[in-house]
């Protein structure tokens, strides 16, 4: 281990084993985008707006990053963190991707992989059994909100909100609601807001349905019938012909997940190697059949990176594809990303996720992370406590807010 120095010398040493085909001088360059990255995060916003305004490649260029440590290091990073290339992405959502996953820690240019099965039923389902056990909750799985109101029936009576949604048996159902939490992207704001004119009048909402664009996401699943060793067990695909300008990268489950072998092969007998490769900024992909996907990596990618992949055979494989289903970050966004203390004339909606503004609540995560997604959920909660349940309640004093925990000071 290193020990905790100044950005980037921090940085520089503690990744110097894993990156010898970038020269130092061209690593060094990096300090560019420090000194950029300390102008923008620590202003106020009408300084970030100036950057979110730039693209991320005419920044670099501006403050004299190398050319060869854009193309083999920072573009491929942004295209498996932002899932787009650096020409397409606001400077100013680049600078804190990178500050977050790179600049602010030097040990945190890491992957953390869930120990055990997925996060949907090590960490979603205990969650939602938890909830529903302890506090009687009912949690509607499989059920989405197709539209919301916010209305009264005369001008002097208080405005309620209610929401429209479709069960998993496809249901139709309303209920009147305290508060509304909107966890979604923009494809799913979009969607909403067609139904929605109670708040589509207010710009608020309007502006956060306009970002629908997502990005295109393909994550396929592989399983081998030989183990093959690799250096690390993640890894990022990054200037290949056979993306077809997609971002890539691959991810050794069965070094992950060494303890539970037998859960990554369903309960049968393991056989081999376990990956999980996922394709950004993929549309010139999406047209491609299953098989062929997996062709690409079996034939083409895998065995590029590591060679003992071509003696490798497939045993099985899924493919999902999920068109526009990730934010995209374009130079000009950040006035059109919901703020997630919400619109003030509707007080009983917030808004969470990674793509929000936090305002004065601005938390140490920051870009596209699953970090920041659950941070602003949480304090989400604790707005909708603080404004509507907490506030009117007789009993409010039972209504506690639920901590967050800050990131660690930066170096």
């Amino acid at each position: 281990t290193f020990p905790q120095l100044p950005s980037p010398l921090g940085q520089v040493l503690a990744t110097f084993p894993l990156f010898e085909r970038l020269p130092l001088q061209d690593r060094a360059s990096m300090v560019g985008l420090l000194l950029a990255t300390v102008d923008c995060i620590g202003n106020d916003v009408s300084v970030q707006e100036k950057y979110d305004r730039m693209s991320a490649q005419d920044l670099f260029i501006l403050f004299g990053l190398s050319e060869r440590l854009v193309e083999d290091f920072i573009k491929p990073t942004l295209l498996v963190g932002l899932f787009k290339p650096p020409e397409e992405l606001s400077a100013l959502v680049v600078m804190e991707l990178l500050y977050y996953y790179a600049l602010a820690h030097q040990d945190s240019f890491d992957v953390r992989w869930i120990k055990n099965g997925t996060v949907s039923d090590s960490l979603i389902l205990p969650l939602a059994t938890h909830l529903q056990e302890q506090y009687n909750l009912n949690v509607k799985g499989g059920s989405f909100v197709s539209k919301i109101s916010y209305d009264s029936p005369s001008s002097d009576t208080k405005k309620t909100t209610t929401i429209e949604y479709k069960s998993l048996n496809g249901d139709v159902s309303s209920m009147d609601v305290d508060g509304v939490v909107l966890a979604l992207n923009g494809k799913g704001m979009s969607a909403v807001m067609k139904n929605s004119p109670d708040l589509a009048q207010y710009p608020t909402f309007s502006k956060a349905a306009s970002m629908a664009n997502g990005v295109d996401v393909i994550s396929v699943r592989l399983w081998l019938d030989r183990y093959i060793p690799t250096r690390t067990p993640a890894n990022v695909f990054s200037r290949f012909d056979a993306l077809r300008g997609s971002g890539g990268t691959f991810f050794m489950l069965d070094q992950f997940q060494a303890e539970h072998q037998e859960e990554l092969w369903g309960g049968d007998a393991p056989q081999g190697s376990v990956l999980a490769c996922d394709f950004y900024n993929a549309g010139a992909l999406l047209s491609l059949s299953d098989d062929a996907l997996c062709d690409i990596l079996m034939k083409e990618l895998l065995p590029a990176a590591i060679p003992e992949f071509a003696e490798a055979n497939l045993v099985d494989s899924w493919v999902g594809k999920f068109p526009g289903s990730v934010s995209f970050f374009s130079p000009g966004s950040f006035d059109r990303r919901p703020p997630m203390q919400g619109d003030p004339n509707v007080p009983t909606i917030k808004f969470a996720g990674d793509w929000v503004r936090m305002g004065d609540l601005e938390h140490g995560a920051k870009g596209l992370c699953q970090e920041r997604a659950f941070v602003s959920g949480l304090q989400a909660g604790n707005l909708l406590l603080d404004e509507t349940i907490g506030k009117s309640s007789s009993s409010s004093s039972y209504y506690k807010q639920h901590p967050v925990l800050p990131v660690r000071e930066d170096e």
